[in-house]
């Protein structure tokens, strides 16, 4: 199979993974466009521009800038040969033949620098804040899965030092271009966002646990970390601090008089985390499943903080 055979739409999709990436960055753009249609100063179809700007960038770059390096990388590396593949695991385009690792490699190679030569020009014409936005969520996507760095493989510092930054930036974007500042409201519906992603992550490598400690390099995600430190149960760790986390994050909406998007951070944390304890660690499926749940909070969460401002 040629390279250019194998850059299909059916293949693209299958890369791009579009359940995840809708519960959790399509979302977001919702979270953070939505109170904008009603802004006075702005018109509908200046916002509705902004959000499908900001959609297509989430497709490219959270759907197939990141995928493609992280499915390339994990290959590389060996976590994905023993993953139990469910949600976990990759796209699966390399392991089921659709794409040639080769092939994937440098589709994410030139999908970045294409992203680079874009950011370049938006600079040029003066669309700073926009070329900002585009070289955070590049950043993200390479700094997770591209040696040296490869941050994912390190715990802690890939979901603070590369998924933070892109789904925050990515949550804010909409008023930053709109509004030219930072509305509070935008700000904590683009961190609360955030850390749920970055919560259902935690539980996302759960059930990779084992292939992650067999991988070469090994991929010490945090999971890993606890586990090796405290023990198998301890695997809910990291997922429950940042779950904590939004759960003391309903404070600052309180204070903000934002009592019914307060609430709701409260309830969907709360239940994210009777899900996670009830859960069996060493059943992949029941794992799976829980994740799956997860991410219709994720939307549920994200739709919520958006009407709710």
């Amino acid at each position: 199979m040629s390279a250019a055979s194998a850059i299909t739409l059916k293949n693209l999709l299958t890369l791009m993974r579009p359940a995840a990436v809708g519960a959790s960055s399509v979302v977001i753009i919702f979270s953070g466009m939505y109170p904008l249609f009603f802004e006075p100063s702005i018109s509908v179809g200046k916002a509705f521009g902004t959000a499908l700007l900001l959609l297509i960038g989430c497709i490219l770059i959270h759907g197939l800038l990141t995928h493609a390096l992280n499915d390339y990388t994990d290959y590389r590396s060996g976590t994905d040969e023993h993953s139990p593949a469910m949600l976990s695991g990759g796209s699966r385009v390399i392991q089921n033949g659709h794409m040639s690792p080769a092939t994937l490699g440098k589709f994410g190679l030139g999908l970045a620098i294409v992203l680079l030569i874009c950011a370049v020009a938006l600079i040029i014409w003066g669309q700073l804040p926009l070329a900002i936005i585009l070289l955070i969520g590049i950043w993200g996507a390479a700094s997770y899965s591209v040696p040296p760095l490869r941050l994912a493989y390190i715990p802690f510092a890939g979901e603070w030092l590369s998924t933070f930054p892109s789904t925050f930036a990515l949550g804010l974007g909409g008023a930053w271009l709109m509004l030219g500042t930072f509305p509070e409201w935008a700000v904590q519906n683009a961190w609360i966002n955030a850390m749920y992603c970055i919560a259902w992550v935690m539980v996302h490598h759960i059930p990779d646990l084992e292939a992650d400690r067999q991988a070469s390099p090994r991929k010490v995600t945090s999971v890993v970390w606890a586990v090796e430190r405290f023990g198998l149960a301890y695997a809910r760790m990291p997922a429950v601090v940042y779950f904590a986390i939004i759960v003391l994050s309903a404070i600052w909406l309180a204070t903000s008089d934002r009592w019914l998007g307060a609430a709701g951070i409260v309830v969907a944390a709360a239940i994210s985390m009777y899900w996670l304890a009830k859960v069996d660690l060493k059943d992949a499926e029941a794992v799976t499943s829980c994740e799956k749940k997860m991410l219709l909070t994720a939307i549920v969460l994200a739709v919520w903080l958006g009407i709710f401002y």
